[in-house]
């Protein structure tokens, strides 16, 4: 099998019901979360069939932004390069958040609200700890590397199918 690799301002399409797709692109690397592909998702669905100015495309709302590993999801059939795109948007003021609760329990059940969250912009040498998350930090994207399944499970749905601590 041929090696997968992909690069920054890749285009992928995305099946998210049986007639209609939406659209990542690999914006950039973030070293402070694992070197890993950070990615945007654009709100807007098209029809299956549709041919989509990709330029025009990357210029529309943007649902959300995660960490995942891209050439993963087109190994395993989640999405499909369709093309690269220089335009990344601004990478440097989007937030991530990550709490110490994570996949931690309290007796038998997990940790819902935690206190511990710590904050990062792209590639910032180091995670601010912010305890509460509070003000502009609400607004952060959960920070973990998710698997394909997870990313298009939130195009599908507008939330991810994992737990994860609120605030």
């Amino acid at each position: 099998m041929a090696r997968t690799n992909t690069k920054i301002g890749d285009v992928f399409s995305v099946k998210v019901s049986d007639n209609s797709k939406k659209y990542l692109q690999y914006i950039i690397s973030d070293l402070t979360q694992l070197n890993s592909d950070v990615i945007r998702s654009f709100k807007k669905e098209y029809p299956l069939e549709a041919t989509v100015d990709l330029a025009k495309m990357v210029k529309g709302e943007v649902e959300f932004y995660a960490h995942c590993v891209t050439k993963f999801g087109i190994k395993l059939g989640y999405w499909e390069k369709v093309g690269n795109i220089a335009d990344v948007g601004e990478t440097n003021l989007i937030l991530f958040r990550d709490s110490s609760d994570f996949g931690h329990k309290l007796g038998d059940k997990p940790i819902k609200i935690s206190e511990k969250w710590h904050v990062w912009n792209i590639n910032d040498e180091y995670f601010k700890k912010v305890g509460k998350l509070e003000g502009e930090n609400q607004k952060a994207e959960i920070g973990v590397v998710f698997p394909p399944d997870s990313i298009v499970y939130r195009m599908k749905t507008g939330e991810y199918d994992i737990f994860y601590p609120g605030y």
